[in-house]
């Protein structure tokens, strides 16, 4: 792939992602958990980091982040979705380096909800000073557990679709 093609890709994922966060925003989602979101933008982040690795990827979900925030955002939104968002990459892309053979795109997946998770939670705990934020934390990994199923099946089907119109030429 081109440089330029690349940098057009990029683009468009990015925008993508900020498109569905704005998609995600309006979506009243009836969980038990408050605050917790679908994470419909990480479907690009994962599609990101199987076509480009880590470090293109971290261009998307940096570029994203501050977009949002700067659209949308305040200074609490950007620390938990920064730290959830940074998080979530190195433990997918860790797992999808080391489980190449065992691990699905959907395990992959799985584990970047569960550790955005975490991320929020330590952010949450600092900014409040309370350690008692970590007793939401097993609702919030019950939850990302289907929301990463969701984001992972997703990514597969967008990304087996990508695979056939060859993007990369």
């Amino acid at each position: 792939m081109t440089n330029t093609k690349k940098m057009v890709f990029i683009s468009l994922l990015i925008a993508q992602a900020l498109a569905l966060n704005i998609i995600e925003r309006s979506i009243p989602v009836p969980f038990i958990a408050p605050g917790a979101k679908l994470g419909l933008a990480n479907i690009i982040t994962i599609v990101s980091l199987y076509i480009f690795g880590f470090k293109d990827t971290l261009m998307v979900v940096l570029i994203r982040i501050l977009l949002v925030s700067m659209f949308g955002g305040s200074l609490s939104s950007f620390l938990y979705s920064f730290s959830g968002g940074i998080l979530s990459l190195i433990s997918m892309y860790f797992i999808k380096k080391i489980g190449r053979e065992n691990i699905s795109i959907i395990g992959v997946s799985v584990v970047g909800a569960a550790f955005h998770n975490i991320g929020q939670v330590i952010v949450a705990s600092l900014v409040v000073e309370n350690i008692k934020m970590f007793l939401y934390l097993p609702i919030l990994l019950a939850v990302s557990l289907g929301t990463g199923v969701f984001v992972g099946i997703t990514s597969k089907y967008l990304l087996s679709f990508l695979n056939k119109i060859n993007i990369s030429n």
